[in-house]
């Protein structure tokens, strides 16, 4: 399984966000991060959609955090963008199992069930500020 490289960006926007503790401009958001502009812009769309961000507009305006750092953590990051985390077909209900036969669901399926809960839990137990330095 391999997140996108939205997914691996939006990560490191809020990252920026994070970092810089109040609001930044996309442009200086797109500088920071190595982000064109016009990919920090969807990103930050959708992080602001999803209540991770929050946005101004106007002349003043730009992005923030909605949340503290602690609040925030990878998974909800990553499904912020690639949607709900899922390592193979059968967990995202893409297609009909074909290995199924007369059970309600196959081993195969309770086995990536179990890891991707474990993944899912992982992700979503490490938050921004594991990324901050240390205050002093």
């Amino acid at each position: 399984m391999r997140i996108t490289h939205e997914a691996d960006y939006a990560i490191r926007v809020t990252y920026c966000l994070a970092l810089a503790g109040e609001k930044q401009c996309a442009k200086d958001i797109s500088e920071v991060t190595g982000v064109t502009l016009r990919f920090a812009l969807k990103i930050l769309r959708k992080l602001t959609q999803s209540g991770i961000t929050k946005s101004y507009k106007g002349v003043a305006g730009g992005y923030e955090l909605n949340h503290s750092p602690s609040e925030i953590s990878l998974g909800a990051i990553i499904e912020c963008i690639d949607g709900p985390i899922a390592i193979n077909h059968c967990l995202a209900n893409e297609f009909q199992c074909t290995h199924m036969g007369t059970q309600k669901e196959c081993d195969f399926h309770r086995v990536f069930s179990e890891i991707n809960r474990s993944l899912r839990d992982q992700l979503c137990s490490i938050t921004m500020d594991r990324f901050l330095p240390p205050q002093k």
